[in-house]
């Protein structure tokens, strides 16, 4: 990386020029990109890509996982959305290199994340502690259809897509609860906010196109019919 880079400017840049403009308004949210240190939850050669509009590729000790962290704008947009209040309780699938946890962590009571990859959930234990978050605790395990043994949430945020959304997963929400997903296959994705208003009731707002990795092992629609 080199000598003298500034962080702070980067950082003010990303907020100004990428999440702002993404209809990111909430100034708590704003304000939360600033406190959570980006660049210190990346692997350490794309640092000074911490701000850019892309994914980054998490590459632990020169090894690609095949998973990669969510552009700046699409995290903060979506943690406005799902409007996480203080005593909320939160599930994370699939926690990455530990920012948006730390992001989640910080609006709620307490998140629960689980993470596949061990290799994934050692570096984001490491980045979470590292950055003084206390609030968060990652399981190994797959969690592609959510996590029954501490549920129900008052939020669940999916980090990778689905092809479809399986019950298993709105079922696990509280009343009053949200949801955010992404759900579709490539080129046709798309954010989703869900509720649950009743037992048996859910409102979906639909957000945006995006495009964004799989889950890994992620419910996939039946081809047949019989």
């Amino acid at each position: 990386m080199q000598a003298g880079f500034d962080f702070e400017k980067a950082r003010f840049n990303m907020v100004e020029q990428q999440v702002r403009p993404w209809d990111v308004l909430d100034q708590s949210v704003l304000d939360l990109l600033f406190v959570v240190k980006r660049e210190d939850f990346v692997p350490p050669p794309y640092r000074a890509l911490a701000f850019s509009d892309m994914e980054i590729p998490l590459r632990i000790d020169e090894v690609d996982t095949g998973e990669s962290m969510w552009s700046p704008k699409l995290e903060a947009r979506v943690l406005q959305e799902v409007a996480i209040r203080p005593h909320e309780t939160v599930l994370e699938i699939g926690t990455g290199s530990g920012y948006l946890s730390a992001l989640l962590a910080h609006k709620g009571q307490q998140v629960l994340s689980v993470e596949i990859d061990p290799r994934l959930k050692a570096f984001g234990e490491a980045n979470l502690a590292r950055a003084g978050v206390h609030n968060v605790k990652i399981e190994l395990a797959d969690a592609s259809r959510g996590w029954q043994a501490k549920a129900p949430y008052d939020v669940i945020v999916v980090t990778g897509s689905l092809p479809v959304l399986p019950d298993s997963l709105r079922n696990q929400l509280r009343i009053g609860g949200r949801l955010a997903v992404i759900v579709g296959e490539d080129p046709a994705m798309e954010a989703q906010i869900v509720t649950r208003v009743s037992d048996d009731g859910y409102d979906t707002v639909r957000l945006f196109e995006t495009s964004v990795k799989p889950l890994r092992n992620a419910v996939r629609p039946s081809s047949f019919r019989f």
